[in-house]
This record gives C-alpha cells, structure tokens and sequence, in this order.
C-alpha cells in the first residue's frame, strides 16, 4: 500500500527562508548520517522518513558517504522515494554532499571537480533521482583551488542536476570567498552546513553566523545535540544501547567528562523549568536568533522524530536563561 501524508502536515511546521533566497526549508530538517546504513532496519527507516513528513519535514539531508556502509543511506532513502514517496517528489527537498573518502584512489575525495561531479553523479543512480535540491562540497580542500570547487557546483546546477549550492563545514572566510565566486558564476548559492550547539560554539567564535547572514545565505546546523551529549541520554552513566557504547567513533567515553557531566545537569534543570526536555531546549536554543535557517535532527525511532518536533511548540528564551546558558557552558569552551 503507497504511503499518504498528513493531510494537515503543513499546519505542524515553521518554514524559514534560505538566506535571500526564494526557497524555504522546514526549521527541522531530518538527517540521514546514522540509522540508514546497511545494518538498520528498512521498515524503521520508512516510518521514520514517513512521520518526518507527516508532521511538515519535507527536507531529507544525505552525504554519499553516510551508511555504513558508503552509500547506503542514498541506497535505502531512494528506495523509500521511489516506492512509497515518490507522488510527493516535489513537495520534498533532498540534498546531498560529495567531500570526504568514497573510493580508493586520487580522485576519491576531497574538492576537485574531478571528484565532486563524479560523486554526483553516482549518488543520483543510488537515489535514482534525476536531480537533488542541494549539493554540497562537503568540506574546505587547501590543495584545491576554490574556483575549481565552486566551479564544479556550479556545473551541477547549470547541468539541472542539483537546482541549488550549497557547502559544509567552511569557515567564515572561506564562505565569503566561496559566495563571490558562485556569484560571479550566477550560481544560487544558498547554504552552509555546519556543526553547531550550545556544547560547540565555534562559528560565533569564527563569525559566521553574521557572515553568513551578509552574503545572503543560510545556515542549517548539524549535531545540535552534541552527538547525544544534549540529550537526557547520559545523565545517570552510560546506557548499554548509547552511541558511545555501541561504536565510540563520533561520541567517545573520554568526551563525557565529569565537568562535561555537571554541565548536562545544569542544562538539564533549565529545559525542566520551561517544561521541555533537554533535546527540546537545544534544538530551541540553536534556532533561537534567527541566524540558522533550521536544525538537522537525527532519529533512530518515529518517536524520536516526533519528541525532537515539540521544539516548535516552546516559548523563546528570556534573556536570563541565555545568560544561565552561557554561564553553564560559555562559547570559549
């Protein structure tokens, strides 16, 4: 039986515009990095991508490395489009990023357009997509010219293969540079992706949040909860079933500290207070200026996903319990 949306989807979701842009995206955006790889379970990844919709989250997010393994979570998202989803194609926006190790070799990785527009290419076959809505260089290549990268971009959308570019991981001065190029290229340059939560404050630090804004693009965070640390995961030990357990690639023992833990249960008193949870209130803090344009949640369940969504539904912060945040974990940290 095809899937049917929500008829009222659209009236559970804050849409923000992308920069100075003409496109929209949801203020949650869901993120495919972890529970699409070949290990996970395919019924769970469908109910996850159907609930996202269902409660207003059009924009799907990738990587062609994220899985495990490499590819697999543009494998198994194209497959749920194509069978269950695909009625609603236009109404989504699905992106995807070409910049860290896909194959062995010199043209495998990093920014030349060797590999980038190859990359593209190979993640529309596994998405069997015609085109993306975004495509990103991945990550900064020093070795690479940045005319080339940018070039290569532009070369996707010109080719009608991605409609909108976008990059991940640049600093502010790079971004600067990035969006003269792609300006001059008459490319819609629309985004930056990068990390960013109360835990990791380096784009304030670097100034990008306002660079950004000054160029005309926008910001979408990835790892608004600090890899589980901003959730109540943590606040008694380590769970069996916790990232940290399971793999410790991204999440390690060593990062939760017992400062790291102090912390956590400070934060944790503020978001009960205004009677939210803790993922709540930092999905809610990093949203909280107007500077990010919307937050990538990751989800392992449909209740995760509809948990994450109760951001929308909190009041904005007082100017007091920013300055108890900021004491609790300042930006230099």
């Amino acid at each position: 039986m095809t899937y049917k949306a929500d008829n009222a989807r659209y009236s559970k979701m804050q849409y923000n515009r992308c920069g100075n842009s003409g496109l929209k995206l949801p203020a949650v955006s869901l993120g495919l990095w972890h529970n699409f790889g070949t290990n996970d379970n395919f019924e769970n990844m469908k109910d996850v991508c159907f609930t996202a919709f269902d409660n207003g989250i059009t924009h799907f997010d990738l990587a062609n490395n994220y899985g495990p393994v490499p590819g697999a979570a543009e494998e198994n998202f194209g497959k749920i489009v194509n069978t269950e989803m695909k009625h609603y194609r236009d109404e989504m926006i699905i992106s995807t990023k070409a910049g860290y190790t896909m194959w062995d070799g010199p043209y495998g990785d990093w920014g030349s357009r060797k590999y980038l527009l190859a990359s593209l290419d190979q993640s529309l076959k596994r998405l069997n997509l015609d085109y993306v809505d975004i495509f990103y260089s991945h990550r900064m290549d020093k070795n690479t010219p940045l005319e080339e990268t940018m070039g290569a971009l532009a070369s996707a959308v010109k080719a009608g293969k991605a409609l909108y570019a976008g990059i991940s991981n640049y600093d502010s001065e790079t971004t600067t540079k990035a969006s003269e190029i792609l300006k001059d290229l008459k490319c819609p340059f629309i985004i930056n992706q990068v990390r960013y939560s109360i835990f990791d404050r380096h784009i304030e630090l670097d100034g990008l949040k306002k660079c950004a804004f000054k160029n005309g693009i926008g910001i979408i965070a990835f790892s608004p909860l600090a890899q589980g640390l901003l959730t109540e995961k943590y606040l008694n030990g380590i769970p069996e079933n916790s990232r940290i357990a399971r793999d410790g690639r991204f999440l390690k023992r060593t990062d939760l500290t017992p400062e790291r833990l102090l912390q956590i249960k400070a934060l944790n008193d503020i978001a009960k207070r205004r009677g939210q949870t803790l993922p709540q209130m930092a999905l809610n803090w990093v949203l909280r200026d107007g500077y990010v344009t919307s937050v990538l949640i990751g989800a392992s369940s449909p209740k995760q996903v509809k948990e994450n969504l109760g951001v929308l539904a909190f009041p904005t912060f007082t100017d007091e319990e920013l300055a108890e945040i900021d004491q609790i974990a300042p930006a230099e940290l």
